[in-house]
């Protein structure tokens, strides 16, 4: 009863989030990782939410060993078939259906009545069950629903056939103490409550998400649904590393256990956020850039004088390389690999010879070059972001003309199928004029320019700059990233990527159709 499930939603609820989104291969590279991290159960996303999320379900269905794989379904047949046939190949297959419950979201979102949803939670349980034994049932925005109707609600579910029962905090609302007299309520009135894992799934709206997962154990809880580095919906979810080393540091409190391998919290963390295009908030805890910096005087000299001064937790706990191996241009490429499965990439030999060149070249460009550079450059290669994987156009050069006092003006030469293209626009800036002169050569379908975001990965003004933009069409995202140490190479890379993605969908749509 002191064991904690960790059930991780980085791929679902963590994926779809704004700027988050990651293609089949980003997926399965992140997956990987949280194999190695030990998660119990991982959710591989949303199977009836489009072909593609069902491909990359499958595929990670396929691909991991080690732990349950579980799919997303709403509380209908076609989202419950969709989800077993996506999740049917795994080694632990495991479904998992919701309905809403809230008087809310049944009067507004559902145009249910309680009695209707009550009966669609126990039919499509049951309808679910013939598929496998492993069924999660949630009740979404449960916090903000009356308890006694939930009672009913779990009651079914549980007499249908679910394992697990979860209680989501689906817009981050309810608090600590309402979390845990809630689960301990449940617990105590459902008449089989000993049949299921209770399960809780916050999120961060008020800044309590990992509060009230922690509170929800101490009520009965035994499964903390919850992301890497908090990645979710709006303000995220629970962040796994919080909850996780919570427990640990403070077993006094929480009294409990998980099977996570800590080591791997610091790479699976850096791998997601690069994979992202994003990097971890200073004060982000447990995995945040400041986590083990000490500036006030007080402090640093506290730390010399005796570690626990100050940290209660130690780099290496969470997998923080902290030798100093330094790579450069005279490093071969076993060490390369070493330092990147230190960081927690694991790459193939084509995969590592790609990234070997490209580290090579960086450096050429940069002095000094971090883990953060490394973590970079593996995710571009590990998740076939190279755009020689695209099928489409490559940059062959680019030359640009601005000053203050005139007109930027840029000239792309881009490469598809040996045949090179040359365009020169002018625009209100340097990137402006570079995104117009590729499109006057791609000439694609209408679009909208929805984020460009551009970041330095590591410190210097010698820094690697990351850029991450997304195109819409058709209601549809195409994302594109670029890394280089001249921030216009990154920008115009990242852009025919997207454009790249954005011409393969059109095809496929052509000839569809």
């Amino acid at each position: 009863m002191d064991q904690v499930i960790i059930f991780d939603t980085t791929l679902r609820d963590g994926e779809q989030s704004p700027g988050c989104s990651m293609n089949v291969r980003e997926k399965i590279e992140v997956a990987r990782c949280l194999e190695k991290m030990k998660v119990d159960v991982m959710e591989a996303g949303f199977a009836i939410s489009s072909p593609a999320d069902f491909e990359s379900v499958r595929a990670i269905s396929q691909a991991v060993k080690e732990c349950t794989v579980a799919s997303l379904a709403r509380a209908n047949t076609r989202d419950i078939d969709a989800a077993w046939e996506a999740v049917r190949v795994a080694a632990d297959p495991r479904i998992h259906l919701f309905i809403a419950t809230s008087p809310l979201h049944m009067e507004a979102k559902l145009k249910m009545t309680p009695e209707e949803v009550l009966a669609a939670a126990r039919d499509m349980t049951a309808y679910a069950k013939k598929y496998c034994s492993n069924i999660e049932f949630s009740a979404e925005d449960a916090t903000r629903s009356d308890w006694d109707f939930l009672v009913r609600v779990v009651d079914a579910a549980i007499r249908a056939g679910a394992t697990t029962v979860n209680i989501p905090d689906t817009v981050g609302y309810t608090t600590p103490a309402e979390m845990q007299k809630l689960i301990e309520y449940l617990r105590a009135n459902v008449p089989d409550s000993d049949k299921a894992v209770f399960s809780v799934h916050c999120h961060n709206d008020l800044g309590l998400a990992t509060a009230n997962s922690l509170a929800g154990v101490m009520g009965g809880a035994r499964q903390i649904e919850c992301t890497v580095n908090g990645l979710g919906e709006r303000a995220g979810n629970t962040a796994l590393e919080e909850v996780v080393m919570a427990m640990r540091t403070r077993p006094a409190i929480y009294p409990y256990s998980t099977r996570i391998d800590s080591t791997q919290i610091s790479p699976a963390s850096r791998m997601v956020y690069s994979i992202i295009g994003q990097r971890a908030p200073l004060n982000k805890a447990i995995v945040g850039r400041n986590a083990f910096a000490h500036e006030a005087g007080i402090h640093q000299h506290g730390v010399l004088a005796n570690k626990q001064t100050y940290e209660i937790l130690t780099p290496e706990s969470l997998g923080i390389v902290t030798d100093n191996i330094v790579l450069g241009k005279h490093s071969g490429k076993h060490a390369l690999d070493q330092r990147l499965r230190d960081l927690g990439f694991t790459l193939s030999k084509e995969e590592l010879q790609q990234c070997f060149e490209a580290f090579k070249v960086l450096c050429d460009r940069k002095k000094n070059i971090t883990d953060d550079d490394l973590a970079a450059l593996a995710s571009q290669h590990t998740a076939g972001q190279d755009t020689r994987d695209d099928g489409g156009y490559q940059l062959d050069w680019f030359a640009v003309y601005t000053s203050n006092f005139t007109t930027a003006t840029c000239t792309v030469s881009l490469i598809r199928d040996g045949v090179k293209y040359e365009e020169v626009c002018r625009g209100d800036g340097p990137i402006d004029a570079a995104f117009k002169a590729i499109d006057k050569i791609v000439k694609p379908v209408e679009h909208s320019f929805d984020i460009y975001d551009i970041h330095s990965v590591s410190e210097g003004k010698d820094t690697l700059g990351a850029v991450t933009l997304r195109l819409t069409s058709g209601g549809k995202n195409y994302n594109g990233k670029g890394l280089s140490t001249d921030v216009m190479e990154a920008s115009i890379v990242a852009y025919i990527r997207a454009m790249n993605k954005l011409c393969a969908a059109t095809r496929k749509g052509e000839s569809a159709s």
